[in-house]
């Protein structure tokens, strides 16, 4: 059997509903050459509550695919290791962000190499098969891998619903394209304030999650319109 299609099918059996293979070498923070995305969506009923405000359910299921995901590259990585090559994980308990709550290489720049979707002016990774609801989690090694083609622009195109529904008015209208900062489609600091205050209205909880802007967009709703 083909190697690559042996590695996608075996991450599809642990969990992946998306599995794509990106091609590091020219991205100067990553010490792997191959980076491999994975992604799983949000149940639908859970996006559809949160186009009216952040629900606990949300909250608790946040933690949920985190672990879903943590567990997946884990398989990957030790799926990896056990024939010989470097693999590295990057789970939640592995990965370090700074004042401004960036990581060395995040899970978003592997998943526009392997190609699973864009960077949408709702600063999410959007997949054209469920949108930004989309947990994501990343892999690197350096096993010979078939890479798929990278994303390096939106297609996003004139639609701007993330941007009128955003609570916080931090969504700057930009179409992405590789390489971009971050701060050329979003306000960090109003987005992350908004969270926390909209969260505690509509929760009691404080922390920093919303989902407006993922649970509004374009490719999202074409999603939750789709059959069982």
């Amino acid at each position: 059997m083909n190697p690559t299609k042996e590695f996608r099918d075996y991450m599809i059996s642990q969990g992946a509903a998306l599995v794509g293979i990106g091609d590091l070498t020219t991205v100067p923070s990553s010490d792997y050459p191959v980076g491999i995305a994975v992604a799983i969506p949000l149940p639908k009923h859970v996006i559809k509550d949160l186009q009216l405000a952040p629900t606990r359910e949300y909250y608790k299921l946040y933690t949920t695919l985190n672990d879903k995901l943590n567990a997946i590259v884990t398989a990957g990585e030790k799926y990896l290791t056990g024939r010989g090559y470097q693999a590295y994980a990057q789970t939640t308990d592995r990965i370090t962000v700074d004042s401004d709550n960036r990581s060395p290489l995040s899970h978003k720049t592997v998943a526009t190499r392997a190609g699973l979707g864009w960077i949408g002016k709702n600063c999410l990774l959007v997949t054209p098969q469920y949108g930004s609801a989309v947990r994501i989690s990343s892999l690197l090694t350096d096993a010979p891998l078939t890479c798929d083609a990278p994303v390096t622009r939106s297609q996003c195109g004139a639609c701007h619903a993330c941007v009128r529904y955003c609570p916080a008015h931090a969504l700057k209208n930009t179409l992405w394209r590789s390489g971009m900062p971050r701060e050329d489609i979003v306000s960090v600091s109003a987005c992350y304030k908004k969270q926390r205050e909209i969260m505690r209205k509509s929760t009691g909880i404080d922390t920093d999650l919303c989902g407006k802007c993922f649970a509004v967009c374009t490719y999202t709703k074409q999603y939750l319109k789709q059959k069982q």
